[in-house]
């Protein structure tokens, strides 16, 4: 039974799923926060599963030059057999700390190209992964001339944020001005972290989009599955639902996984779990990004529901530097999905109308309802759902249309100055 370390954590589904997945492997843990209060706000689990933990240590979990003699003041004392963490922007951290107590775990280098999109481009461009074309500036005349290159529409992002945030389609000058206003009126991120300035133009892709799912060991890495997105909030890129395994022919599930694959080689990334997005356009299959932990949005559920595999226990088991046993197993499930409910109004939740059968409904596996006498706003990134429903079928491709159909179904009631989310 080993010892992780775990610093800082989203504080989602994955806050849950960790730690429980920790527990399954026989491994223990103990939690490195900045800010313990952040974890244990209205709405979060009581007692919270972080609070399982063996030990909880507070630190500066942001300014690594003092967090490293810290943290090797700990091992000294408490021995840790690996180090993680389920929130995006501490992956470098955890790298850091790996290789400075020479604990298991992806390169230093690999973790920090893959946090930073306009890293992934340049590596995986340069190793002929395909990839839309892209330019990265900062000034506003360095912004238009990029847009002029690669002509509109484009895609405008942030290099350094996640779940979505800032992510917009501009179809012009106008509307790229008003994207980069956005993004640089956000200059920390949630985590009191400085951002890059710089922002990414890429070519707009048009067509369905995918994750792979992989672990990479020794080198070797493993493909767990495809899943398949529904996006929605258009201009914003916004995850509205999930299906494993996703509908794909045999042709194009090779060409997404090939592309996944080579994505993960050319970033040099090995002893981790990886989530990493393509769309499958006109001219075949594009990679979006490459992300070095499990998949959020329950997209671990649903791979756990159909192949019996739990990628977060998974991950604790690669930190810990074992080998994980990746071998599928009879679960009489085909397809899994999840949906979620995305709003659209402002105001104040005062009643949903839909549900009341659900939890007698036998498709139905796990279900989450806002409460209400939440403030909603439209969403602008994944951020902001108003619940979510996941639901299993026994015919491969069979519950994606039934999770939409349950979440189209229902109605939210808001109070002024709103309306039907």
């Amino acid at each position: 039974m080993g010892h992780l370390l775990m610093v800082e954590s989203w504080v989602g589904s994955m806050s849950t799923l960790l730690p429980a997945g920790i527990k399954d492997t026989g491994h223990r843990f103990s939690f490195l926060t900045r800010d313990l209060a952040h974890y244990l706000r209205p709405g979060t689990p009581t007692p919270h599963p972080l609070l399982a933990a063996d030990n909880v240590f507070t630190a500066e979990t942001n300014d690594e030059a003092t967090l490293l003699p810290y943290v090797r003041k700990l091992h000294e004392v408490f021995g840790f057999d690996g180090v993680l963490t389920s929130c995006d922007y501490y992956l470098p951290t955890v790298a850091a700390i790996a290789a400075d107590l020479g604990l298991p775990g992806a390169g230093r280098t690999a973790v920090a190209d893959a946090c930073d999109k306009y890293r992934t481009r340049q590596l995986c461009h340069a190793a002929g992964v395909a990839g839309p074309a892209f330019e990265i500036a900062q000034d506003w005349d360095e912004i238009v001339g990029a847009a002029a290159i690669l002509g509109y529409p484009l895609v405008v992002k942030p290099v350094d944020l996640c779940g979505g945030m800032f992510v917009r389609r501009v179809e012009n000058e106008t509307e790229l001005r008003a994207a980069v206003d956005r993004i640089a009126g956000f200059p920390v991120n949630a985590r009191g972290q400085r951002r890059s300035p710089r922002v990414l133009l890429e070519e707009c892709v048009d067509g369905p989009e995918f994750s792979v799912e992989t672990v990479t060991v020794g080198g070797r890495t493993t493909v767990i599955g495809v899943t398949d997105k529904q996006l929605a909030g258009e201009p914003a890129f916004i995850e509205a639902g999930h299906m494993f395994p996703a509908a794909l022919s045999d042709t194009e599930t090779a060409a997404v996984v090939e592309l996944a694959v080579a994505a993960v080689a050319a970033l040099g990334l090995d002893a981790t779990v990886a989530h990493t997005e393509i769309k499958l356009g006109a001219r075949g299959p594009r990679l979006i990004e490459v992300n070095p932990r499990p998949a959020g949005n329950r997209i671990t559920e649903l791979i756990r529901r159909v192949t019996g595999i739990d990628l977060a226990a998974t991950y604790a088991e690669v930190a810990a530097g074992g080998v994980p046993d990746l071998t599928p197993r009879p679960t009489a499930v085909a397809s899994a999905a999840v949906a979620f409910a995305v709003p659209t109004g402002t105001g104040e939740l005062t009643g949903i109308d839909g549900a009341a059968h659900w939890a007698e409904d036998p498709r139905i596996v796990e279900y989450t309802l806002a409460t209400l006498g939440t403030r909603v706003r439209p969403a602008t990134d994944n951020n902001s759902y108003l619940g979510h429903v996941m639901v299993t079928d026994t015919a491969p491709g069979g519950a994606g249309e039934p999770a939409r159909k349950l979440i189209a179904d229902l109605r939210f009631e808001l109070a002024a100055p709103g309306g039907p989310a």
